[in-house]
């Protein structure tokens, strides 16, 4: 077995994140080792589920687990209170208890609702992430942040609830289609754009493919974690730094809401990405070239840099935005590759960078 092992530290409670090749197989040793109680519940989408489900199912019994399950239809669109509910029902028939364990299997949808679900079950349990996308590997499985989408807008009821441990097995980036692979490139390139220039140098010159020899793969998935390690740790609520790591995402989620959830997260960002980082330096906030060279590296990941929609209706749904306030939004804005500043903007000036950044009218 092939891993390497980040310890993330906030004040709430460390935790392992492992990044290997094999590991779903190792499961059940990889929690029996840490003094898990030996009765986890799997939730997973229906995709995952028919790829994955029972071969972890299988590594955790062996390792002396009992196994209650539940799936849910995959989509974004089905990261909702409903399912929510449907999910936290599913736990209490299978008599979970509170020293049990969820078990998040899948993407970045499943790591939101498995977490929130755990967070509010019984006023909340433990839970592990088992992320199965790149997004989900170097993102959304790391930081506690969890959540599900209301009507109004997206990731609007959710909670702070940190894994007890993530385990991210990079085979099975295998089975995942290129546009969703690309999903998670997005995040890759924007957390070497906060804080890693010679990691953006290197997927400039060289497109991440889940195609790459496992090391390639284990050693960007690590060193992204690792970026994001030291955001959470020094800020676990996001209340100050850790508010840069939503760089593209501002713009990013308007753009997805738009989309009415048909477009990947990660093309969305990769959108919002692009708009930010042009408005930056039209405005002479960002270094000159700063945006042609960012805008490279998301094509050669084959991911869109320009929006198709208005900025009256982005506007309208970036104004519902978490990290908007009764005067503004406070936004990630890149100033070169490898680092980013944080701009508290009223929503009339949000709109003029909007207009700037996505050539929209």
């Amino acid at each position: 077995m092939s891993a390497e092992i980040i310890r993330i530290a906030p004040p709430s409670g460390a935790y392992d994140v492992v990044v290997g090749e094999g590991l779903l197989d190792e499961l059940g040793d990889l929690l029996a080792s840490r003094t898990f109680c030996k009765d986890a519940f799997i939730i997973a989408d229906s995709t995952v589920a028919s790829l994955y489900l029972e071969r972890a199912r299988t590594a955790l019994e062996a390792a002396g687990f009992t196994v209650g399950s539940a799936v849910f239809p995959a989509g974004e669109t089905h990261k909702n209170l409903p399912t929510l509910g449907e999910l936290l029902e599913d736990m209490a028939k299978a008599r979970l208890d509170r020293t049990g364990t969820v078990i998040a299997l899948g993407g970045g949808v499943t790591g939101d609702m498995a977490g929130l679900a755990a967070a509010l079950y019984m006023r909340g349990i433990a839970y592990v992430q088992v992320p199965t996308t790149l997004l989900s590997m170097v993102d959304s499985s790391v930081g506690g942040k969890c959540a599900v989408d209301l009507a109004a807008g997206k990731n609007l009821a959710g909670a702070f609830l940190q894994p007890s441990l993530v385990v991210a097995d990079v085979r099975t980036l295998a089975t995942l289609d290129d546009g969703v692979f690309s999903d998670g490139c997005a995040e890759v390139i924007k957390h070497a754009v906060l804080a890693d220039p010679r990691l953006f140098e290197s997927l400039s010159r060289e497109a991440l493919s889940k195609d790459d020899p496992h090391e390639r793969l284990i050693s960007v998935i690590a060193r992204n974690i690792d970026i994001k390690r030291s955001f959470v740790e020094s800020d676990e609520r996001e209340q100050g730094p850790r508010k840069l790591l939503n760089l593209g995402h501002s713009i990013g989620h308007a753009v997805e809401a738009a989309s009415g959830y048909t477009l990947g997260h990660g093309h969305a960002v990769s959108i919002g990405l692009s708009a930010i980082t042009k408005a930056a330096e039209g405005l002479g906030w960002a270094e000159a070239g700063s945006a042609a060279a960012i805008i490279d590296a998301l094509d050669r990941h084959h991911l869109p840099t320009s929006s198709p929609y208005p900025v009256d209706e982005l506007i309208g749904y970036a104004r519902l935005d978490k990290k908007c306030d009764a005067d503004g939004i406070t936004l990630a804005v890149p100033e070169g590759i490898g680092h980013a500043s944080l701009r508290h903007v009223g929503f009339e000036e949000f709109a003029r960078i909007i207009a700037l950044g996505t050539g929209a009218s």
